[in-house]
């Protein structure tokens, strides 16, 4: 069954998906990234998933911003791509996460859900209720 009418709220849908995705990433993402250098080092260990050890600290400190600042440009639909990509790489790092310490899909599937949504939001786009269509709009006049 097909609901054509429905097809003019297109944007208003990626809208509430980007609000609703935004919020939650800031709310995760607050208290990692005030929780300071002890626990983004304890949050960078999940790069050992990947075999990298190295700066703990630092991919702690990243993987917060980028949920953290990831969150806030989704909302505003500003840099749109860059941010669901860093929330991408971030979720791909939770996942290989879980499977390494073995905690299975059960797990792991939040991750490997929020990351579906990054990639697809990749490939659409923030639509036209976002700064990035604003901008783009006056500026290349599309």
């Amino acid at each position: 069954m097909r609901f054509p009418q429905l097809d003019k709220y297109r944007d208003q849908g990626l809208f509430v998906l980007r609000i609703g995705l935004g919020i939650m990433f800031i709310y995760h993402g607050t208290p990692k990234l005030f929780g300071g250098p002890h626990f983004w080092m304890e949050l960078g260990k999940a790069m050992g998933s990947l075999g990298i050890h190295f700066l703990p600290v630092y991919w702690g400190f990243m993987a917060a911003f980028a949920e953290f600042a990831g969150g806030i440009f989704l909302i505003a639909g500003m840099l749109f791509r860059p941010a669901c990509l860093f929330l991408l790489i971030d979720m791909i790092v939770a996942t290989s996460m879980h499977f390494g310490m073995k905690q299975g899909l059960g797990i792991a599937s939040h991750a490997i859900e929020d990351g579906i949504v990054f990639l697809s939001l990749i490939l659409i786009g923030p639509g036209k209720l976002s700064i990035d269509y604003l901008v783009r709009r006056q500026f290349f006049k599309t």
